[in-house]
Order: C-alpha cells, then structure tokens, then sequence
C-alpha cells in the first residue's frame, strides 16, 4: 500500500476541519502543539495521529461499547501474533499501527490493541490515559524488545549507528506506526532532516515486511525489531529498548477468548517460544501500568 494524499491534511484543511485561521496552525506546528510532518518547506499533518490528538482533548461522560469484537488491533509484533494463533482463543488480529489500534479501540472496533507508543517517561501511559480518558480500560505488559537498525547479513554497507544512515536506502512504516515516529525524533535528535534521506515510497505494514524490503535488496536498513532479524538472518544493530503493552476493555479482559489467551502467556510453551525468539524480556508480563477509575 502506497502512501496517498488522503494520508496527510493540507494546513488550510486542518484549518477548515478546526475552524481556525491557517495562521494558528502555523503556530501549532511551530510551537509543537499538533503532530505535523515537514517536507520540501511545505507542512503536512498526517490523518491518523490528528486524529488520535483530536481524541486525546475529549471530555465528558462516555458509554464503553455494548458489544466488542474479538479482535487485536494495534502494532504487529510477531510474538504476539504467534500466540493468538497458539493460544486457541479465537481471537482475531488487524495490525496496522499503534495510533490506528488506539482509535480502533476508542471507537470500539477492537477489544484492544498493541502499543508501544514513546513519551518523554517512558512508553504508552500518558497517550492511553490522554486518549480515552474516563474509560474502563486497562494496559498490561506485554514484553521488552529491543529495537534498532536491520541490515543484509554481514553488514555490507558498514553501518555502526543512526549517523550511518545518511545514504543509504531506508525501509520506512506507515504514519500509524509507533515505530515510524519514534525513528523520526531518533533521526532529528541524531541531526538529520527526515525529508532528505531516502525513504522507501511503499511503506513496511509489518515488523517482518521491513525486513523482506531488506532481504529483496529495495532497502539497505530499516528500524525493527531484533526478533525479525533473527528470524530472517539479518545483521542487528540494537538502539533502543521499547515496552510493548496490551490495551483492553475491562470488560473484554474477563471474556473466556481473552482469558484463554492469558492463560497462554503464562506457559512454558509461550516462554519457550519468546527465549527462542530472542529479543524480548517478558519479566514484567501481566504488570498493570494503568487502570481506568472509570467502572
């Protein structure tokens, strides 16, 4: 799937949308107070983080969805897919980005969703608790992983940190992705200008897809996750360590397919299966880091 104009708002459409003068936007972006983009000297604000900020300013009572489906939105991590396969549970998967599982969830499409969203403190917490405030949800521990650069086996182009990546070719993901984000505040804090290094057009929609850009010679690096490139016999540079949490419904977490699921997490199948993988830390699996007062 390639990135279209319906992707990104226009300032003057962010504008209309808020009903404000193009040149408050302009002020927004300055002061960084909207998720924004800087491309070529022109502003573009991607749909789906708008949209997550738009819902991060509700107020007011709200009605948790009657009927949930059972299905995991949110960010594609590939231990966590395994197990919803393995578990039994029933449950469903659409992977397409933290912020697109956050919305999802918020709007009941989802009983919940994958995240490893970046804050200043830390990861997922403040997003969560901005986003659906009021709301009967809960964030659980999924499992550490470590992240950072994949390159071709043997590390052809001789790369040794983010200060490599100026010239060569880069796997990107989607707006909706945590992982896209967080790379583009690692790239700016390392000085580099995003809109001048060359990112792959066709965005990666999964953890292994940034991978097979790699292995089919479209990308020189990418930023994933050390269990894929084990997975696909890539060399791994690690940068950072994410948590990766689980968000659900309160009422969703009492349903059997989820306690099926849970019960799953706790084997020694499953952690057999994570140490195999290599890459995660599940210590703190099932920690809570939030619970709504919402009842």
């Amino acid at each position: 799937m390639t990135i279209t104009p319906a992707d990104y708002l226009t300032t003057k459409e962010l504008a209309d949308l808020l009903r404000i003068k193009e040149r408050k936007i302009y002020d927004m972006a300055s002061n960084g107070d909207v998720p924004c983009v800087r491309v070529v000297g022109k502003l573009l604000f991607p749909r789906a983080e708008i949209e997550t900020w738009l819902g991060s300013a509700r107020s007011g009572p709200y009605s948790a969805p009657q009927i949930l489906p059972n299905t995991f939105a949110g960010s594609h991590d590939p231990l966590f897919e395994w197990a919803l396969r393995e578990s039994g549970s029933g449950l469903a998967a659409f992977f397409d980005g933290s912020h697109d599982g956050l919305d999802r969830c918020a709007a009941g499409d989802a009983m919940g969703c994958g995240l490893h969203i970046h804050e200043s403190n830390g990861w997922n917490i403040k997003t969560v608790a901005d986003h659906m405030a009021d709301q009967p949800v809960i964030l659980i521990e999924f499992a550490r992983r470590q992240r950072g650069l994949l390159m071709a086996q043997g590390n052809p182009k001789a790369v040794t940190g983010l200060q490599d990546i100026s010239t060569l070719r880069i796997a990107q993901r989607q707006p909706s992705a945590a992982s896209h984000r967080l790379f583009e505040k690692l790239v700016s804090e390392a000085g580099f200008d995003i809109s001048k290094l060359s990112m792959q057009p066709t965005p990666a929609r999964t953890e292994q897809d940034v991978a097979l850009a790699i292995l089919e010679g479209k990308a020189d690096t990418g930023f994933g996750l050390q269990a894929v490139a084990v997975q696909f016999k890539l060399d791994f540079l690690p940068v950072i360590e994410e948590r990766f949490d689980l968000l659900i419904w309160r009422k969703s977490y009492f349903d059997p397919a989820f306690q099926t699921l849970f019960d799953f997490l706790k084997s020694d199948g499953f952690k057999k299966r994570a140490a195999e993988m290599t890459g995660y830390d599940i210590t703190n699996l099932g920690t809570v880091h939030y619970n709504s007062a919402c009842l």
